[in-house]
C-alpha cells in the first residue's frame, strides 16, 4: 500500500445536519464538537439544526466546517488510520494543521472563528462575488478573468482545483461579465456559495488582521505530519515566520490545490481521503490524478468504507 492523505474540505461543502450519526457513533468525534461548543456555544446544534442560510454565513460556516472536519479526521484516527501527509482547502487549512499538531482543538476553533470574523468584516467592506469555471483550462481562465476585469481590474483566478476547474473571484459586475465570456468560450460559470470575493486582493485587510493576530501569541507550531500550504504545495516551513506568513497570506492569494494534488501523488500518496462535509475534494481528486483511490468521509458509513478499503490494500 502507499501513502495515505487526509484532506480538509472548505467553505462551501457545508449541509444541515453535517456528521450527525458520527457524533452520535464515534466518541473521538464528539469530544471534537464538545470542545466547539466550549469555545462557541451552540456550534453542534448548529451544525446539525441550521438552515442552509444560516450556515451559508462566513460567521458560521467557518467554525461549523472546521469543527466538522476535525471530528471525522479525529474519528479516523482513533481507529487507527494514521495520515502520511495532511493538506485542508481554504478554511481547511486551518483543520488540517490543528490535526497535525500545530494548534491544540481549541485554539484551532478559536483561530477559524477569529478568522471568520475578519473575512467576513472584508467582504461586507469589499462586496465580491465567486465563481466555478469548469471545462476550460486555466490559462484560458487567467485569460477570461483579465478581459472580464474591465476598467476596474477587480477580477482574478483564485482557486486552482482541478485543471478543468478554476475559480474566479471578483465584484458582482466582472463575474457577470465573467459569465458571457465563459459561455462564449463554451465552458460553464457556476455561482460559488459564499459570501465574498475569498482568495483575492478584497481579502488584503483580513490578512492583516489575521497577520497581527498570529504574531501576538498566536503562531501555529510545527505540525508533526507534513502539512501541504495551498499557497505553494509545498509542506509547511520548520520556522515560525515562515508558518506565520503562510497562514495569515493564505486568505488573500490562490489556493494552488492541483499543484497540491500533484506533489502528493509525487511523493507516493495513492489514497486520499477527504474529512469533514460533501464530496468536493473527492471529486477534484479524481479529475486531476489517475490510479489513485480517492474516499469521502463524513458519515458512519463512509467511515467503516474508508476503513474497509484500506484493510484491503493492506493485504
Amino acid at each position: 500500500m502507499g501513502k495515505v492523505a487526509f484532506l480538509f474540505a472548505g467553505q462551501g461543502a457545508q449541509h444541515p445536519g453535517m456528521c450527525a450519526d458520527l457524533i452520535e457513533s464515534e466518541a473521538a468525534a464528539k469530544a471534537v464538537f464538545d470542545a466547539a461548543d466550549a469555545v462557541r456555544p451552540g456550534t453542534t446544534e448548529q451544525c446539525l439544526s441550521g438552515t442552509k442560510e444560516e450556515l451559508s454565513q462566513t460567521i458560521n460556516t467557518q467554525p461549523c466546517v472546521f469543527a466538522a472536519d476535525l471530528a471525522c479526521a479525529r474519528a479516523l484516527a482513533a481507529r487507527g488510520v494514521t495520515p502520511d501527509v495532511v493538506a485542508g482547502f481554504s478554511l481547511g487549512e486551518v483543520a488540517a494543521l490543528t490535526f497535525a499538531g500545530a494548534y491544540t482543538d481549541e485554539q484551532g476553533f478559536e483561530l477559524v472563528c477569529h478568522r471568520a470574523e475578519l473575512m467576513a468584516d472584508a467582504a461586507e467592506k469589499n462586496p465580491g462575488a465567486m465563481r466555478a469555471v469548469v471545462k476550460l483550462d486555466s490559462a484560458t481562465v487567467e485569460r477570461l478573468a483579465a478581459e472580464a476585469a474591465g476598467e476596474d481590474g477587480a477580477c482574478w483566478p483564485v482557486n486552482y482545483n482541478s485543471p478543468l476547474q478554476t475559480v474566479v473571484a471578483g465584484t458582482p459586475e466582472a463575474c457577470e461579465r465573467l459569465d458571457a465570456l465563459v459561455k462564449e468560450a463554451k465552458g460553464r460559470a457556476m455561482k460559488v456559495a459564499v459570501s465574498g470575493a475569498f482568495h483575492s486582493p478584497f481579502m488584503a485587510e483580513a490578512e492583516r488582521g489575521l497577520a497581527a493576530y498570529l504574531e501576538d501569541g498566536h503562531a501555529p507550531a510545527e505540525p508533526t505530519v507534513p502539512v501541504l500550504a495551498n499557497r505553494t504545495g509545498e509542506a509547511y516551513p520548520a520556522d515560525e515566520a515562515g508558518r506565520v506568513a503562510l497562514l495569515a497570506s493564505q486568505v488573500a492569494n490562490p489556493v494552488q490545490w492541483v499543484r497540491t494534488l500533484q506533489n502528493m501523488a509525487a511523493d507516493g500518496v495513492d489514497i486520499f481521503v477527504e474529512v469533514g462535509p460533501g464530496k468536493t475534494l473527492t471529486g477534484l481528486v479524481t479529475r486531476t490524478l489517475e490510479g489513485v483511490t480517492a474516499l469521502p468521509c463524513e458519515t458512519a458509513e463512509q467511515l467503516e468504507a474508508v476503513l474497509a478499503a484500506l484493510s484491503k490494500e493492506g493485504e
